[in-house]
């Protein structure tokens, strides 16, 4: 079992940046795949960001693609999401994830364990 806590969301002009920290619980984090998703109001949890459970493959959804960045420390059990460049069209409330095979999806619905959310708000 892997509790996920993410932290780091607020307000933010568009044009700025913020970093999403997700902080998991366990001894076993580093073979985890985990993702970063987001859910604007109305919308569905999309896809935002994956990295493999060594830190060394990530992918990205072309939204966000040059303006964010994954990343991942083994040692502390945390993995980021450097956003920069914001938009009014990123607010949303956004999500980690965690998948216990170790890959990377993009499709929420692979993923086994799940944090509360951290809201983001880009004004313009």
């Amino acid at each position: 079992q892997v509790q996920l806590v993410e932290s780091g969301g607020g307000l933010v002009q568009a044009g700025g940046s913020l970093r999403l920290s997700c902080a998991a619980s366990g001894r076993t984090f580093s073979t985890y795949g985990m993702g970063w998703f987001r859910q604007a109001p109305g919308k569905e949890r999309e896809f935002v960001a994956a990295i493999s459970r060594s830190g060394g493959t990530t992918y990205y959804a072309d939204s966000v693609k040059g303006r964010f960045t994954i990343s991942r420390d083994n040692a502390k059990n945390t993995v980021y999401l450097q956003m920069s460049s914001l938009k009014p069209e990123d607010t949303a409330v956004y999500y980690c994830a965690a998948d216990r095979s170790g890959y990377y999806y993009t499709n929420p619905n692979e993923y086994d364990y799940w944090g509360q959310g951290t809201q983001v708000t880009v004004s313009s």
